[in-house]
Parts: structure tokens; C-alpha cells; sequence
């Protein structure tokens, strides 16, 4: 199982941003995948997880209204998508399948203006 996710973005306060995570190895919607988030200095923030069979998504209560995750199945790759960007997203976001400890190598989104 091998996760790749895309590069570092850098947004202004307000902004949006929506970060890839390419899957192959298996077949794509046999695990779901989670996303968590870890800002400087803090530790791991479980922002949510996807099914990538259906889409169904579940997301943490601090997200909900400001985070969107989905999958495509013809490409293999998640994504999520976070708006109303504030300085306090400034992170490193991971997408990780956690029954196979698989990890992406993460996406520093910094916000700033």
C-alpha cells in the first residue's frame, strides 16, 4: 500500500485549499482513508475519515461546515478540501489507511498572509 500526496501549498487567511493523496497497491475501495492534521509544535488532529466505496464521509465536529472529503475512484485518489482557511490551519496534513499502517508522506498547507 503506498500513499503519495501532493505538494506544499501556501494560502491567504480565507482562502481555500484541497490536498491529493494518490492510493495504489490495493484495491482502492477496500480501506477507508483518514486524514489527520498535525500543526507546529501539536500533535496529531483526526480531521475525519472517508469511505472510498461510496463517498460516505464522517468528519470531527471541529471541521463540520468547513471540510470536504471525496474520493475518485477512476483515479484512485482522495481528497480533501478545507475553506475558510486561518492561520491556525497552518499544518501538516497526512491521509493514512490505519489497519495496514499506511501513511502519506504529508502536505505542509500554510496560511498566511
Amino acid at each position: 500500500v503506498q500513499l503519495v500526496q501532493s505538494g506544499a501549498e501556501l494560502r491567504n487567511p480565507g482562502a481555500s485549499v484541497k490536498v491529493s493523496c494518490k492510493a495504489s497497491g490495493y484495491t482502492f475501495t477496500t480501506y477507508y482513508i483518514h486524514w489527520v492534521r498535525q500543526a507546529p509544535g501539536q500533535g496529531l488532529e483526526w480531521m475525519g475519515t472517508i469511505d472510498p466505496e461510496d463517498g460516505g464521509s464522517k468528519y470531527a465536529q471541529k471541521f463540520q461546515g468547513r471540510v470536504t472529503f471525496t474520493a475518485d475512484t477512476s483515479t484512485t485518489t482522495a481528497y480533501v478540501e478545507l475553506n475558510s482557511l486561518r492561520s491556525e490551519d497552518t499544518a501538516v496534513y497526512y491521509c493514512t489507511i490505519g489497519v495496514v499502517h499506511a501513511w502519506g508522506q504529508g502536505t505542509l498547507v500554510t496560511v498566511s498572509s
